[in-house]
């Protein structure tokens, strides 16, 4: 992995794509698909794929440009953070899809279990050696974790729902390896169902991401939130769910303070961990300065030492727009050339 400086800064994942390639219209005010979405798509199915492409260039080049140490592919080639991945495996019915709840309570459109749960081939490799072709940092990508897919999905074939969980913890476990061995530095698994489901993701939801972890080599992260803040407004004061992944086989957890003003209380619990610290607020446009971004980043470090913390958003960057993501993004590199001069550590991006 390439070297990181003293407060790391990245993306939490996605990064907001283009008006050309995604109907933002569209998009705006809808839980993130756990089917197939293809009518967000601007472009022709025939170009759809080289507009992915140049819309991933325009990501990397731009978190490059605001000082971003950590580069993801922006999640641009997906609809959602989930159905990505949810929707490539087998066993799995998106042409008849079922119904689940989703964290709100309504009832959504989800992929339906019908047979075994198997990865037939590697589903974001190609998407990681793309990012890793075009930068020369520190890259993570992103992977929908077991739990969560478990709960945004309806199961026609497992026991129960903890079987389900496992069948994608099997999946989710080939697949981080293969991300590794293509060249990631980091892999994050995005969990929010965790916080949206506390007493389900302990009785199995802990268990599946354990079992999607084992024997795992190189940096792990997992991205637990209150969900994206364009769609969901109210935030509760802490989490349901976080001192629990304490013992979970991972470095990195990744939580979000900015939109809530959350206690950072919890992180005692997390001491021997890596906080991806979420202290960009995605509930508005207006662009913080790196002042305050910074302030947000130093209410950690009386609960853990800066070398543990990467400055980041709170969650995806989908819903925003591009100026302002890109704003965003230089008020965090921002804040982290303060906090390093203030630390005595030189900046190493500019």
């Amino acid at each position: 992995m390439p070297s990181s400086p003293l407060l790391s800064t990245s993306l939490v994942g996605s990064y907001a794509q283009p008006d050309w390639l995604i109907d933002r219209p569209k998009l705006a005010g809808r839980f993130p698909p756990r089917v197939r979405a293809k009518e967000l798509w601007r472009v022709d199915p025939e170009y759809l794929a080289q507009a992915q492409d140049d819309a991933t260039l325009l990501a990397i080049r731009a978190q490059e440009d605001a000082g971003l140490d950590i580069i993801t592919d922006g999640e641009i080639r997906r609809e959602s953070y989930s159905n990505h991945f949810a929707t490539a495996l087998e066993g799995i019915d998106v042409d008849n899809p079922g119904t689940a709840l989703d964290r709100s309570g309504h009832p959504n459109p989800v992929p339906r279990i019908t047979g075994p749960i198997r990865r037939p081939h590697p589903v974001e490799v190609e998407d990681l050696r793309f990012l890793r072709e075009h930068t020369n940092r520190t890259i993570k990508m992103t992977v929908p974790g077991p739990f969560t897919m478990s709960q945004q999905a309806q199961n026609d074939h497992y026991p129960d729902a903890e079987a389900a969980a496992m069948a994608y913890a099997t999946a989710i476990n080939a697949e981080i390896r293969d991300l590794f061995a293509a060249g990631a530095d980091i892999v994050q698994i995005d969990e929010p169902y965790m916080q949206a489901r506390p007493d389900a993701a302990r009785a199995y939801g802990l268990a599946a991401l354990g079992a999607a972890l084992d024997g795992v080599t190189g940096t792990t992260a997992v991205h637990i939130c209150f969900g994206y803040a364009a769609i969901i407004h109210e935030r509760p004061e802490g989490y349901s769910f976080l001192p629990e992944l304490a013992g979970c086989p991972v470095e990195q957890i990744s939580i979000e303070t900015a939109q809530s003003g959350l206690d950072l209380g919890v992180l005692s619990d997390l001491t021997d961990k890596t906080i991806i610290l979420g202290v960009i607020d995605l509930s508005t446009p207006d662009v913080e300065t790196p002042e305050v971004v910074a302030e947000r980043t130093r209410r950690a470090f009386d609960r853990i030492p800066p070398e543990q913390v990467v400055i980041a958003t709170d969650c995806g960057m989908k819903y925003l727009p591009r100026a302002s993501a890109e704003g965003k993004m230089r008020a965090m590199a921002g804040a982290a050339r303060l906090l390093r001069a203030e630390l005595g550590t030189p900046a190493r991006r500019g």
